[in-house]
């Protein structure tokens, strides 16, 4: 009896398709720890997280039991009499399904039977395993276990569990998600998804790195329960915007924010503040209407401009209706292509995690050794700021003297420790000073791949340059390139502001010694956000 009450790992899994433990009536009579949520530790109590689940009641019975990979951040959630408790990680992990109920306790005994007993010593529990059965051909193409590359998108799907839906298209939506998710082919570099479910209360599912395997994501999306209640949406929206992206919760820094709301028919509550919330968080809310408000239902919707307002954008492109659930196969593709358009997200175009900054840094024999340490210090400081990665904010780097050195390009480190690590080691070259022909150099190779819009240029000179500087920064102003000009020393005034963008004076700084160059770090940084805001 107590053996049903023990963690997981106690049992001896066999490699097959499913083991089932037989659970005694009344188990939570006893003491039972549960870790997680749908997805449990294998350290929590068989039928305790069974009961959790909700595919055990009262009377016991056979449970089917699926061995996961371990993960982080299980949840904790209150379900069926049962208080689970959250846990940061653990090394193996199951989930449970009422698959195999028609057993019984004696069927379970007899091998000729599908199903054998693999612990027969248990007088209370007999665990299970499954026969195999032939596999059927999956309707889902296989996936790479890396993800798709060109969406590389955090996206979390808010669907529609309330009474309005209904059991029956609770079903539809569920198969509808599974075949997205599919589509857009989760993987450690591809796009993570994790899913709550909206009703009286919104109930968080599953988080962003919880599956990041395709099986895995389909198999917790088949087992979705309804909940039933009112549409709570706004609700729903305004949890997800709090909790979901947290680097905690598996939030991937400089990675887009994207959530897909699914809706059957119109929200019980407002989504105002909830999606004003989401667009300063910097999340591309899209909203998918099924089955929307008939004309003679509309004075029964509380706020018939919901869609326009849930959305990042009211320029229909995260607006998405759906006559019917009965007809979403063919939306499956052109919906997942807008999930992962990068220059469509536009809420989660920030300065920080959309700008290229180059670094255009003075190696002349003036500056010296100790001095040129001190303007990497300075030019890691504003890197730090931002969210650089491969899906977002870039930076490059070119030192001169009277010739120019390409020191690494916008596209050759796409973590922000990689990229500030190879500016950090950036040696000292020491000779002349051509400013004008080093801007010239970086104009053409340092942003030749680029958008215009987003791109800065941060010079740094200690002295005056033996060339004309006007020529080359007007040139590369024309090419969208915002340039600012950081001077120390014996570095004309002229010459700085004639290198700068307008308006002259926000955009030229100077300093006597190299030791002031750490203070300009703030005023440079809001002057890049103001001038990608004002661009952009």
């Amino acid at each position: 009896f107590r053996s049903s009450l023990l963690p997981l790992y106690k049992y001896n899994f066999i490699n097959t398709d499913g083991v089932v433990v037989l659970c005694p009536p009344d188990c939570t009579q006893w003491r039972v720890s549960v870790f997680g949520t749908g997805v449990y530790a294998s350290v929590s109590s068989v039928c305790g997280a069974a009961v959790h689940r909700g595919v055990l009641g009262p009377s016991g019975g056979p449970v089917r039991v699926h061995k996961l990979q371990g993960r982080h951040n299980y949840m904790s959630s209150y379900a069926h009499g049962i208080q689970s408790q959250a846990l940061t990680h653990w090394t193996a992990s199951f989930s449970l399904t009422s698959r195999w109920s028609h057993l019984t306790q004696q069927q379970c005994g007899v091998s000729s039977r599908p199903a054998v007993c693999v612990l027969p010593s248990l007088t209370s529990v007999c665990v299970c395993v499954a026969a195999k059965k032939p596999l059927k051909k999956s309707s889902v193409k296989k996936v790479l276990t890396g993800g798709n590359k060109d969406c590389q998108m955090d996206i979390a799907m808010v669907i529609d569990s309330s009474n309005n839906i209904g059991q029956r298209r609770f079903n539809l939506q569920k198969n509808f998600v599974a075949k997205l998710a599919a589509m857009l082919r989760v993987g450690q570099i591809g796009p993570h998804i994790g899913l709550v479910q909206a009703s009286d209360s919104p109930r968080t599912e599953f988080l962003l790195t919880n599956y990041t395997q395709p099986k895995e994501l389909l198999f917790a999306i088949k087992e979705l329960a309804y909940l039933g209640g009112d549409t709570n949406t706004g609700k729903a929206i305004m949890h997800t915007a709090e909790t979901f992206y947290t680097q905690e919760n598996g939030g991937r820094r400089g990675h887009p924010r994207v959530m897909m709301v699914l809706i059957d028919g119109w929200p019980s509550d407002d989504l105002d503040q909830a999606a004003m919330l989401a667009r300063e968080s910097g999340i591309n809310v899209f909203l998918v209407s099924v089955a929307k408000p008939a004309p003679e239902e509309l004075a029964m919707v509380r706020d018939k401009e919901f869609m326009k307002k849930a959305v990042c954008k009211d320029n229909g492109f995260f607006s998405y209706l759906i006559p019917s659930w009965f007809s979403t196969t063919k939306h499956v593709k052109p919906l997942t292509q807008r999930l992962c358009s990068l220059d469509g997200l536009l809420c989660s175009k920030t300065c920080y995690n959309s700008v290229n900054i180059g670094f255009l840094i003075d190696g002349s024999s003036s500056v010296g050794d100790g001095n040129f340490q001190l303007v990497l210090d300075f030019l890691a400081g504003i890197a730090r700021s931002f969210d650089i990665s491969d899906v977002g904010a870039r930076i490059g780097a070119v030192q001169f003297t009277y010739d120019q050195r390409l020191e690494f390009g916008l596209y050759d480190h796409s973590t922000k420790d990689d990229a500030i690590n190879a500016l950090r080691r950036i040696p000292y070259m020491s000779g002349g000073t051509a400013t004008g022909a080093a801007i010239s150099y970086t104009t053409q190779n340092l942003f030749r791949r680029t958008g215009p819009g987003r791109n800065f240029l941060i010079v740094v000179t200690d002295g005056q340059s033996y060339d004309d500087v006007i020529s080359p920064a007007v040139a590369a102003r024309k090419q969208g390139i915002t340039m600012y000009s950081v001077g120390v020393a014996w570095a004309p005034l002229e010459d700085l502001k004639a290198m700068a963008s307008e308006p002259k004076d926000s955009h030229t700084f100077f300093t006597r010694e190299f030791t002031g160059l750490a203070e300009f770090i703030p005023a440079l940084v809001r002057g890049i956000c103001r001038d990608f805001t004002e661009n952009n």
